[in-house]
């Protein structure tokens, strides 16, 4: 079988980044042809897509008591885009993060979608729940990323990021101006060398693209040289043989590692009537249905919480540079870093990979 360690919430490398095998480094790993990769040093944290109002109203009371008790309980990456609410989840984080020590902590946000104040803005129609002001107008051209930046680090309060991710160039996403290969090739010859810049120049440590197909991260590696990439909605008990047999081979062999996000599936694995994101998200699959009800009887069976062993799942891969949670409350965050603390049987992983309910190959939690 193959075995690796789960991740702790706050467990860091010695320091901003680690090399491609895993070991501990006081700087950036060396590749090919001397690039250094950056990883980020905390291998758990938070998302803010519930914080930006996408699923249900979270008062901006909640929103900062989660994120102080994220802190509280070690978390220390932050990740976030303007998309999530059109400004809201960054304004909540930034509000919180901007009285901190800025090398104690990091930052990942989103880049392609310019926000842009209007007294018609059509923003109810992207998110219902959220009071932004805003329209969105993508951009994926290497002005709009530099002013991409700039926006989010006003809207933070804080003079820098950590990484930028290109956001949601992917075929799902149907908002597109143009079909998403148009909007890729934009990027190769805008957002993606102008990153590169902006990472030589030190504004940025590192970045890559954050998307919910595989299609745009294997044309990435093809023709850029990113760090680290955001693997949404790819890597989870209900999905990820792809990752593992595609995905995951093509980006070692660039030294690209993995931020993965939606490990519950958008909450589908701990009991959402929704899987993943978007308007069609509640038209389940009934073989997702069958999968999740087969999970479920396993792990009763051997005393195992379900969610619990899809993070630690979502985390064992030796490509997993760190893991993404969001979450709404408190308790929610709390719950998350227990489960990341929790042991679970050997035996209940063995079962799954005997009823064929995970892959083989797939790596398992110590």
């Amino acid at each position: 079988m193959a075995v690796a360690t789960a991740l702790l919430p706050g467990a860091a490398f010695a320091s901003g980044a680690s090399d491609r095998s895993g070991s501990n480094s006081m700087e950036p790993s060396v590749g090919s042809g001397n690039k250094r990769y950056y990883k980020p040093p905390f291998r758990f944290g938070i998302g803010g897509v519930p914080l930006g109002n996408e699923f249900a109203v979270v008062t901006d009371k909640d929103a900062y008591a989660t994120i102080e008790a994220a802190w509280n309980a070690g978390v220390r990456y932050y990740d976030m885009a303007p998309w999530y609410g059109l400004g809201l989840a960054e304004r909540r984080f930034g509000n919180f993060l901007h009285n901190k020590t800025r090398s104690e902590y990091v930052v990942s946000s989103k880049v392609g979608k310019l926000l842009k104040a209007s007294k018609t803005a059509k923003n109810k129609e992207y998110f219902p729940f959220s009071p932004s002001p805003n329209d969105v107008v993508y951009d994926y051209t290497a002005s709009g990323v530099r002013r991409s930046i700039e926006d989010s680090l006003q809207r933070l309060g804080i003079d820098s990021l950590d990484i930028a991710f290109v956001h949601d160039l992917s075929s799902d996403n149907k908002n597109l101006p143009t079909p998403w290969q148009e909007q890729f090739e934009i990027a190769r010859k805008g957002a993606f060398p102008e990153l590169t810049r902006m990472r030589e120049e030190g504004l940025i440590k590192g970045w890559g693209i954050g998307v919910n197909t595989p299609e745009p991260i294997m044309r990435l590696l093809q023709v850029a040289d990113p760090d680290i990439c955001l693997l949404a909605s790819q890597y989870s008990l209900i999905d990820h043989k792809n990752a593992l047999d595609q995905v995951f081979p093509a980006a070692r062999a660039k030294n690209v590692s993995f931020v993965v996000g939606s490990s519950l599936n958008a909450g589908f694995i701990s009991g959402s009537p929704r899987y993943n994101y978007g308007k069609e998200s509640y038209e389940i699959p009934p073989a997702f249905l069958e999968k999740r009800k087969r999970l479920r009887e396993v792990a009763s069976n051997h005393g195992v919480d379900l969610r619990t062993a899809a993070l630690q799942f979502s985390s064992a891969p030796d490509i997993a540079a760190a893991l993404v949670i969001g979450a709404s409350s408190e308790q929610q965050i709390l719950a998350d870093y227990t489960s990341t603390q929790t042991r679970i049987p050997a035996e209940f992983w063995a079962e799954l990979k005997a009823q064929n309910l995970i892959e083989q190959n797939a790596p398992i939690p110590a």
